[in-house]
C-alpha cells in the first residue's frame, strides 16, 4: 500500500472511530508518512512548524502516541538516544542501527516471522511483538575515521 493510500485509510479508521482530525493532526500523520526514515517527534515537530508554528511539542507526541495505538507505526526505543518511528513498515521487522550517527536501515530477514512462531509454539509464549536490532557502524561513519 502506498502513503497517499495508507493515509486515506487512516483517516478513515479515525473518522469511523470518532477521533478529531484536525489540521494539526493531519499535518503530522503526513509529515510521518513523508519522512521515509525513522524521525524522532523532535524531527516530525519541526517538519510542521512552517505551515503550523503553533503547534506544540506535547500536540506532536499525543499524536504520535495515537498513531502508536493504531499501529499505523512502530516505535523503535533506544534509550538515551530517543525513540524514533517507522510508518513505512509498521510492524516488527530487522533493523541495522550504527552506533555514532544513530542511521537505522531496514532489513529484511526472511524466515523471522517463521522462526518468531515456532520459539512460540515451543515455549508456549503467546508472542505481541518482537525486535531485532544488529549494532555497528554504517560505512559513512567509518570512512570518516
Amino acid at each position: 500500500m502506498d502513503k497517499s493510500d495508507r493515509l486515506a485509510a487512516f483517516l478513515e479508521r479515525m473518522k469511523r472511530k470518532g477521533k478529531r482530525l484536525t489540521p494539526q493532526r493531519l499535518a503530522i500523520v503526513q509529515a510521518v508518512l513523508a519522512h521515509g526514515g525513522h524521525p524522532t517527534v523532535e524531527q516530525i515537530h519541526h517538519e510542521i512548524l512552517a505551515a503550523y508554528p503553533t503547534t506544540s511539542l506535547a500536540t506532536v507526541y499525543k499524536t504520535v502516541s495515537l498513531l502508536k495505538e493504531e499501529k499505523e507505526i512502530l516505535e523503535l526505543e533506544f534509550g538515551e538516544r530517543g525513540n524514533r518511528y517507522d510508518a513505512i513498515r509498521p510492524r516488527p521487522h530487522p533493523h541495522m542501527v550504527c552506533t555514532r550517527c544513530g542511521t537505522i536501515l531496514d532489513l529484511e530477514l526472511a524466515g523471522l516471522d517463521a522462526d518468531v512462531a515456532r520459539l512460540a509454539q515451543e515455549t508456549g509464549f503467546e508472542v505481541e511483538s518482537h525486535r531485532f536490532d544488529i549494532f555497528g557502524i554504517c560505512p559513512a561513519c567509518r570512512n570518516m575515521g
